[in-house]
């Protein structure tokens, strides 16, 4: 099977190519079926090759297909080569699986839009080029899938482009991820002058044997941290995120919960004994950064009205968690969260899809209310979810979450309560989602006629194409955690599973006074998650305390405003004056340069007349200035 790991990629490719060939007579929901079988198909192959990998002992779990030859340039070989190993594999699987639900779901969510085959082309383009970035052997097939989805997203961001709030949405994304590109561009070329390679196993190999200094492997690694914190919207470059609510729900998911955010601390993940061989303050910022933007983004969901933006913002939180569990060297617990946040985040989007599209395509929460009795499937596994990423066991998101604050409180005590009042927020803010939009009284009656609305628009429960992946990802969101349980070493399955990749950067905490009182903490990260949730209850459904929703918060710091002042502002007319300085100093010399040379040919021109007798003549001119020469040489 292993050998088969280009038809991963291939067949979303091949569902791509037959939708754009194929996809007005395919219509609806031919195109849809398509390009969900090519994405089931896919998985399917996963699977195989996840359990020829599971019956090989850990040193075997290692597989390199190269397709061909791409850049045979001087010291510069890079093959377009694939990758299967743990990590690969694992992404792989939870990319083409979840990937499979959420285009089943897109089928009934897109039901009757126009362009309904063109939005499955981009889905099936988009999950092709998440697989080329995580299967990828070397840092370059990466970049390919890197840019993929960043064009992508773009597309899908976008798709009702005759919004104008979606096209600018679309732009934002684009511009922002511009600008981790180039940080991870400069990582590539600062690994392939430091190693001379762009193959993973080569820099990690040189990494780990001390082939690369601490201050070459701390620019990479920062580096690469930058290009994480364009794709998996961490501070400062997380703005284009909560704008990508604009496109279609399933583009929600797809982007916010499986794929293109996590991308980066698969890179990172993957580069791991990149960053054990940098300065230790490279981990320390990027733990930083990430509890801050936990934070910060939490603080932001407590006031939003938007089913959408809640989950987008604690999408953005819920990264930082994964980022504090990278910089605190605890790469198992990131991929870990990595996988739970998967199928719980995805549920909700989807779960948010549905109440849209029951609720006639209301998104503000303030109009809902009830709709877990008008809505029992939805309603049913959207409190699954609540109860996974609150952090309550058994649910996944326990597991996962105290992981990282487990390893946080081993690397540095302050980090730790950063995540600990951000997780007390999680809790909180998604209790408060949930009790505005299944509980309480219902609103939308009197919303409806309010705004004048005819004929019966209550709401209802959606078919059966976008129940069943809640009802899925529901039972995964329930038994995801079992994949890495504290308990003992036999079960700390994912643990196990990721050595080979991980070995030698895991930090070991085995001797700290976290893990020696593991369960000490456990007991707490129980007691945060139902404080926040008893807080919520008592403000949104008891009514005994005041609700407190700073506008300064909904308006998310102002942050976006500000940055959007600076950049049509000072930005503007700075860069405007690179511009001119480009224009009137760097064209004008080479164009300045360009004119000289045509006035001095022109002149030159002149001496081509085309007579023989005035070729003779210089000719002679110039054989009695030779001779001249000489002669004045041999008398000095």
């Amino acid at each position: 099977m292993l050998d088969l790991v280009w038809l991963v990629p291939a067949l979303p490719l091949a569902g791509f190519l037959l939708i754009v060939l194929f996809g007005r007579k395919l219509g609806e929901p031919g195109a849809g079926i398509l390009a969900t079988v090519m994405t089931a198909a896919s998985f399917v192959v996963v699977v195989g090759i996840y359990f020829d990998l599971l019956s090989r002992t850990a040193e075997e779990r290692h597989h390199v297909v190269t397709l061909f030859s791409w850049l045979p340039v001087g010291a510069l070989q890079v093959d377009l080569a694939l990758l299967a190993d743990p990590l690969s594999i694992t992404m792989a699987l939870f990319i083409t699986g979840i990937g499979s639900m959420i285009h089943l779901y897109a089928i009934g969510y897109m039901h009757g839009d126009p362009k309904f085959p063109k939005f499955f082309m981009y889905l099936n383009l988009f999950v092709f080029s998440m697989l080329m970035l995580v299967l990828g052997e070397n840092l370059l097939v990466t970049f390919l899938g890197w840019e993929g989805v960043g064009a992508c997203s773009y597309f899908l961001i976008s798709f009702w482009h005759t919004r104008d709030s979606a096209a600018t949405a679309g732009k934002k994304a684009f511009v922002t991820n511009r600008v981790g590109d180039w940080g991870m561009l400069v990582a590539m070329f600062l690994a392939f002058s430091a190693v001379g390679t762009l193959s993973y196993a080569g820099i990690n190999h040189a990494a780990e044997t001390g082939g690369i200094a601490a201050v070459t492997a701390t620019g990479i690694a920062l580096m690469l941290f930058v290009g994480a914190c364009g794709k998996s919207a961490q501070l400062p470059l997380y703005l284009w995120l909560p704008d990508a609510m604009e496109g279609p729900t399933p583009v929600s998911a797809l982007i916010h919960a499986a794929t293109m955010v996590t991308s980066g601390v698969f890179l990172l993940t993957r580069m791991a004994p990149v960053l054990h061989a940098s300065y230790p303050w490279a981990g320390d910022v990027i733990a930083t950064v990430g509890a801050l933007t936990a934070l910060f983004a939490a603080t932001i969901a407590v006031a939003q009205t938007d089913i959408k933006k809640v989950l987008a913002y604690s999408t953005v939180s819920q990264l930082g968690f994964m980022f504090l569990a990278i910089g605190s060297e605890a790469y198992v617990a990131a991929i870990f969260h990595m996988v739970t946040h998967a199928f719980f985040k995805a549920l909700l989007f989807l779960g948010s899809g549905s109440v849209i599209h029951g609720m006639h395509h209301e998104q503000d929460m303030r109009r809902m209310g009830a709709l877990r009795k008008v809505m029992p499937i939805t309603g049913f596994t959207f409190i699954i979810g609540w109860l996974a990423i609150a952090g309550v066991p058994p649910f996944a998101g326990f597991w996962s979450k105290d992981e990282i604050l487990l390893y946080a409180f081993a690397n540095n005590r302050l980090l730790w309560f950063i995540g600990v009042v951000s997780a007390l927020l999680t809790a909180y803010y998604m209790t408060r989602q949930v009790i505005m939009v299944f509980f309480g009284q219902a609103r939308w009656n009197d919303h409806a006629e309010e705004n004048g609305a005819h004929g019966d628009h209550s709401p209802h429960e959606s078919p059966w194409t976008m129940v069943t992946p809640l009802v899925v990802l529901a039972g995964l969101s329930i038994v995801g955690g079992a994949m890495q349980l504290p308990f003992s070493k036999g079960t700390k399955f994912l643990e196990h599973w990721l050595e080979p990749v991980v070995h030698h950067s895991e930090r070991n905490i085995s001797g700290t006074w976290a893990y020696q009182n593991k369960w000490l903490l456990l007991a707490l990260a129980i007691a945060i998650a139902i404080t926040g949730i008893a807080t919520s209850i008592a403000v949104y459904s008891k009514g005994k305390f005041k609700v407190i929703e700073p506008a300064i918060l909904a308006d998310a710091w102002r942050y976006d405003s500000a940055v959007s002042s600076l950049i049509g502002g000072p930005g503007y007319k700075s860069f405007d004056a690179v511009a001119s300085f480009d224009a009137v100093v760097v064209d004008g010399v080479v164009n300045g340069a360009g004119t000289e040379v045509r006035r001095i040919s022109g002149v030159l021109s002149k001496l081509q007349t085309g007579f023989i007798r005035s070729y003779a003549a210089i000719v002679a001119f110039g054989a009695i200035a030779v001779l001249a020469w000489f002669l004045v040489r041999g008398v000095l």
